[in-house]
């Protein structure tokens, strides 16, 4: 006498296996698309309050621990620069102009920028620095 279930096919399927991947792609997803949306890494210097100027119209101006100047995350020359942001400023005069310095890079390559930057009037700058470590 045969016993019925070893005729039976086997027709149910675990999921469970591909669940555990689809999770796993999900966390790889989430990860990448964070990391992607960093920019250009500079080792800002620190300061006891630091304020946001985040605006859509917004310039971003970057000095690199090279010295390589980069304006919304492209790099440029000064020449470059001095056209971009004269364009900018023919658009629209009164648009504000965050400036990162590396806390290595050589000081006067951050006063080159800012002295371009009142040559050009423009006076809406802040100079982005990160937060002074918390201890006591």
């Amino acid at each position: 006498m045969r016993v019925q279930d070893e005729e039976k096919p086997y027709d149910d399927i675990n999921i469970t296996p591909m669940l555990d991947l689809a999770y796993v792609l999900l966390i790889i997803f989430i990860i990448m698309t964070t990391a992607s949306v960093q920019g250009i890494k500079v080792d800002l210097p620190k300061a006891s309050s630091s304020a946001s100027l985040a605006k859509p119209q917004t310039k971003a101006i970057t000095v690199s621990d090279s010295g390589q100047i980069f304006l919304d995350a492209y790099p440029v020359s000064m020449t470059e620069l001095e056209d971009r942001l004269r364009t900018a400023k023919a658009l629209n005069p009164e648009f504000p102009i965050v400036l990162k310095g590396d806390s290595t890079v050589a000081y006067q390559k951050v006063m080159d920028v800012l002295d371009l930057l009142r040559r050009l009037e423009l006076s809406q700058v802040g100079l982005v620095t990160g937060k002074a470590p918390q201890g006591g």
